[in-house]
């Protein structure tokens, strides 16, 4: 018998014992569970297992390989402009290609996530942005580089939308935040840990082997993710208990609900909700800070403070180290305020908020003078920046079930749209004026918009519900 039917028949066999479950599981978890969760309240007494966090660990190495895809780039720089004989303006065409794409590739993304499901989803990106990352490897001159990078883009554009949507059926909401805190990490620590290996690799074996390299790890562990992942009705790891204990709190999808045919009435719709609208500028406002530390962030350090090379790599790891803290503080402080006020919207929001506003003060950096108190105030503003990655468990509460791939999509495409805009506009400030004064304004006065977002806009972090 289905798991739904055997605890509805259950609940009607024994209605007060099951409604006592239900009262002690919703103490325990802040008062998150709903009346929606009375057919999904746990019946048994059995050891959870914990199957949930097996799917968590393969969210968190797909993030962070994911990462080191976009990134490598970077590092292989130096010599691959030598070697090919690309300029330092040609080359950044190249950079923000990927930006353009992954933006773009967003809402197509989650429609197909929705159609087709996590599984296949998350299998396909992970092999086809792989693939070109490798073919990178045997790049030959600009346009190879160029759709090399293009596809890369479009073929990581699902990746967020499917782990907000993994955490949002497999982890009641109480667990939420952080989970996402956990694979979110990997976006910091995979560039802070391994970047001085592939430093090393690229002078031992040149700049083409890192490609080839982190390529053949990213097909690897897609093989990895067939084999491993399941939907939690599909799973044989997860036994009942578990089940209950995730239904209750708001998660699981049932089978026919997975496929959601697309239109444009339903995005429009998702579009009229202040929710959407709301954490999307938010997301947008912390990723302009994110940005900067990718992009901007080594030439600032090299030119407008004028540290040598070696001590732009020592410095440079530990903002992304503050980073990866704030993500895991954030995740922690979001679960235990919602265990405690029951309240998603302070559990969701305030964390996001007071990460926002410890970003804004990136603006300080522009008034110490000593490279201590810069790294000081640019990690204090990064740790915040982390805090922000809770935007995602935020999107995972209020998504329609039936459209969260949709609506991962739309919140990650008006996010990544800073991708493009804040090189752009940080490389206009500075050959304006030959400084990064105001280019720090910028990303500090961004990080204030994002505050104004969600504290103003965002409105009740409740599940939208509407018949598609």
């Amino acid at each position: 018998m289905p798991y739904a039917k055997l605890l509805m028949h259950s609940f009607h066999q024994n209605p007060d014992n099951n409604k006592m479950g239900l009262q002690d599981m919703t103490e325990k978890s802040g008062g998150v569970a709903s009346a929606t969760s009375l057919a999904y309240a746990p019946a048994t007494s059995a050891k959870r297992s914990r199957a949930r966090f097996v799917i968590l660990a393969l969210l968190a190495i797909g993030t962070m390989i994911n990462y080191l895809d976009r990134t490598v780039l970077g590092i292989a720089a130096p010599e691959l402009t030598k070697d090919l004989g690309i300029s330092a303006v040609t080359m950044g065409f190249v950079f923000s290609a990927f930006a353009w794409t992954y933006a773009l590739a967003q809402i197509p993304g989650g429609l197909f996530l929705d159609r087709f499901g996590s599984k296949v989803t998350y299998f396909l990106a992970i092999a086809l942005w792989s693939g070109f990352t490798l073919l990178q490897g045997f790049a030959i001159g600009i346009k190879t580089l160029l759709l090399c990078r293009f596809g890369l883009g479009i073929s990581e554009a699902p990746c967020f939308p499917t782990n907000s949507r993994v955490v949002g059926i497999w982890f009641p909401q109480q667990e939420r935040a952080r989970a996402t805190a956990i694979y979110t990490v990997g976006e910091y620590l995979g560039l802070a840990c391994f970047a001085p290996a592939l430093f090393w690799i690229m002078g031992a074996y040149g700049w083409r082997a890192i490609f080839i390299l982190v390529g053949l790890v990213g097909i690897v562990f897609g093989v990895v993710w067939w084999r491993l992942y399941r939907e939690p009705h599909e799973s044989t790891s997860v036994n009942q208990a578990e089940l209950d204990y995730i239904a209750a709190g708001g998660g699981l999808v049932k089978a026919d609900e997975q496929a959601t045919p697309f239109s444009w009435s339903n995005v429009r719709k998702l579009l009229s909700y202040r929710q959407i609208i709301g954490a999307s500028i938010g997301q947008f406002a912390g990723n302009t800070v994110l940005v900067f530390f990718l992009t901007w962030f080594p030439t600032y350090l090299a030119t407008e403070r004028h540290m040598g090379w070696i001590k732009v790599g020592f410095f440079s790891i530990m903002p992304f180290l503050a980073a990866a803290a704030g993500v895991m503080f954030g995740g922690w402080l979001s679960d235990q305020l919602l265990k405690r006020t029951g309240s998603a919207n302070i559990a969701r929001k305030l964390p996001i908020i007071s990460g926002l506003m410890m970003a804004s003060t990136i603006i300080g950096a522009n008034y110490v003078e000593t490279d201590v108190l810069v790294i000081s105030i640019l990690s204090f503003a990064f740790f915040g920046q982390g805090m922000v990655g809770l935007g995602w468990t935020l999107i995972s509460d209020v998504a329609p079930k039936k459209l969260m791939g949709l609506t991962g999509g739309l919140f990650n495409f008006c996010s990544n749209l800073s991708g493009i805009s804040t090189p752009l506009i940080i490389g206009f400030i500075i050959a304006s004026t030959g400084s990064f004064f105001y280019a720090l304004f910028y990303v500090g006065a961004a990080a204030f918009l994002g505050v104004i977002a969600y504290a103003f806009i965002v409105g009740d972090v409740r599940r939208i519900e509407f018949n598609s």
